[in-house]
């Protein structure tokens, strides 16, 4: 089983004073598309005043320049360490245990704009990237949707995918019966469902914890929906098309 997460905008200082080195980074596959990104992000970030107007950050916002051109050299951390943020703050990485993590390690990769897909465990620098940035002589979704795809495409087993919709425009997972697209929603009194916003992020937060503190073994959909149904967890079958993964709705 592999669990796809969406980054966030918010990144955790600090970390090992080992710097970034991308052969330590899972899924080799996708190196010379990282070391591209990378290029083109720190190419930005050599002119303070246009990566602020690119990247639409404000004054308070400054030291995320020196963040993205200091990528090759400032400090690291494990992917589901940095990231902070709702759905972050919801899965708490720094209480989970150390089979917890390790479980984590083997099952749950993040999706990030810089990087591509990263294992939980991969040592990142802080930075600042969204799908939607434009970087120069750099276009994200033409950039990452095919190297992505590919990967995620020969990757066998279950795959759980809870992240936004916009990144799954920078790559997305196999249209097959193994492969699932998580979406949050409520359901009011007259049973009308909506999606969530805030409330999506934290609910994601906590269905991952809960996962990785219960460390099933998951082959099928029909596995994660019964440990779904065991562990408190109303999942329900949503969307079903042939040229995209089958939609699961966890009602929050």
């Amino acid at each position: 089983m592999l669990v796809l997460l969406p980054p966030s905008e918010t990144k955790r200082d600090g970390g090992s004073p080992v710097a970034l080195a991308l052969d330590a980074l899972s899924f080799p596959s996708l190196r010379a598309a990282r070391v591209e990104a990378l290029r083109a992000t720190m190419e930005l970030a050599s002119d303070a005043d246009e990566m602020m107007r690119v990247l639409k950050l404000g004054p308070r916002q400054a030291a995320e320049v020196d963040r993205n051109r200091q990528l090759r050299s400032s400090p690291t951390m494990p992917a589901l360490d940095r990231y902070t943020g709702v759905l972050y703050d919801a899965l708490d990485a720094p209480s989970l245990s150390a089979s917890a993590r390790t479980y984590a390690a083997d099952h749950v990769a993040v999706h990030s704009a810089l990087f591509g897909i990263i294992g939980a465990s991969d040592p990142i620098p802080a930075y600042r990237l969204s799908h939607d940035s434009r970087l120069p002589g750099l276009r994200l979704r033409s950039h990452w949707r095919n190297p992505i795809g590919t990967l995620l495409a020969g990757r066998s087993g279950l795959i759980v995918d809870l992240r936004s919709e916009g990144y799954v425009e920078l790559g997305p997972a196999p249209a097959r019966g193994d492969s699932v697209f998580l979406r949050i929603v409520s359901v009011d009194e007259g049973g009308r469902r909506r999606a969530l916003n805030h409330f999506n992020k934290r609910a994601k937060g906590l269905f991952t914890r809960a996962l990785l503190e219960a460390r099933p073994t998951l082959e099928t959909r029909d596995d994660l929906m019964e440990w779904c149904a065991g562990a408190g967890f109303r999942l329900e079958l949503g969307v079903e098309r042939p040229s995209a993964p089958a939609e699961l709705e966890l009602v929050a």
